[in-house]
């Protein structure tokens, strides 16, 4: 019988060292193989495929989260010039990164991007409910220097229509589109929520979104409030949220009563910022605040604030046995 509360990860796992520097698609089938299995064997209901298709050692900061999706696609460079640089950084909402992730010089593609051999590829490593990752049209858009649509909005929409094309063909149980600049960035609510659903009424499975507040090298950076973006989350035609809490705490929870009852909640119950193991009892107690704050049946999902991309994989892997034994452990209280 399927638990009520399911456990998960947000999408990415420690590269095994084995992989780094190894560029066969063996290597890298094995790798994502042993990824799939840890997450089987800690008793985890919805696994992925660590986001070990896009791992990059080359970008070290994001871990493949921009990189991966914008250079396959056309319209874009990816070398830049003084002004080009210069441009990027008269945008304060990206004061973390020194570059952009691309310059778009004319109408964006999908050139060779090809998600659904990502999905080919994994699909048949497990029998387990698999989540599929991708990063959302608005933080794509935001990474990007605009020197052809003068429009960050229409950019958007255009990335959103290369991406809901992609994952409109792909099987996965889940699929989860992630956003990691909007958190700071309300503001921009309005074209961020029409770009991405763009992409989620494509989708033919169960939808996801993750929102944090930024895992830029294991840091956070963006500021912001959760009721700040609650208007913006009930604009969205969105199954169910991932959601960081665990390094925020717990006191901006009643804030999340004012999004729209058919979204389900998937709230962080472990800080991935935190090299400390949280004790499986620390994971019932925050499962007990979180169903007391926002009631019974709201919460869909448990799981780390984000990807546990940067943390050694023994700490990676103990937190997620502590994850799957905490929510039992808070089964058996209730």
């Amino acid at each position: 019988m399927p638990h009520a509360i399911q456990t998960t990860v947000v999408g990415s796992y420690p590269a095994p060292s084995w992989l780094l520097g190894q560029t066969s698609r063996l290597v890298l089938r094995d790798a994502i193989m042993t990824v799939m299995k840890t997450q089987e064997l800690a008793g985890l209901d919805l696994i992925s495929d660590g986001e070990l298709n896009r791992f990059d050692p080359g970008h070290p900061e994001t871990n493949g989260m921009i990189d991966y999706f914008v250079r396959p696609m056309s319209g874009i460079k990816t070398r830049f010039s003084l002004s080009d640089l210069e441009r990027f950084r008269q945008d304060h909402g990206l004061d973390y990164r020194t570059e952009p992730a691309g310059v778009v010089i004319e109408k964006i593609g999908e050139g060779f991007l090809n998600l659904r051999s990502d999905y080919e590829f994994i699909r048949p490593l497990t029998d387990s409910p698999i989540k599929f990752t991708c990063t959302g049209p608005h933080m794509l858009a935001k990474v990007l220097v605009d020197a052809h649509y003068r429009d960050k909005a229409a950019m958007a929409f255009d990335i959103a229509r290369i991406l809901r094309a992609q994952l409109e063909t792909i099987g996965a149980e889940v699929i989860q589109l992630d956003e990691a600049n909007i958190s700071g960035h309300p503001e921009d609510a309005e074209w961020a929520a029409e770009a991405l659903n763009i992409v989620f009424d494509g989708i033919k499975t169960t939808r996801a979104l993750h929102i944090c507040f930024g895992n830029y090298g294991g840091q956070s950076v963006q500021r912001g409030q959760w009721k700040n973006l609650v208007a913006f989350i009930n604009r969205l035609d969105v199954d169910f949220l991932v959601l960081e809490f665990a390094r925020r705490g717990y006191d901006e929870l009643a804030d999340l009563n004012d999004i729209k009852p058919e979204v389900g909640l998937g709230i962080g119950v472990v800080d991935i910022k935190d090299n400390e193991v949280e004790s499986p009892d620390l994971i019932a107690k925050r499962i007990e605040i979180i169903v007391d704050a926002c009631g019974e049946g709201r919460l869909k999902y448990i799981h780390p604030d984000c990807g546990f991309w940067m943390l050694q994989r023994n700490v990676a892997d103990r937190k997620m046995k502590a994850l799957v034994q905490g929510r039992n452990l808070y089964e058996g209280r209730h």
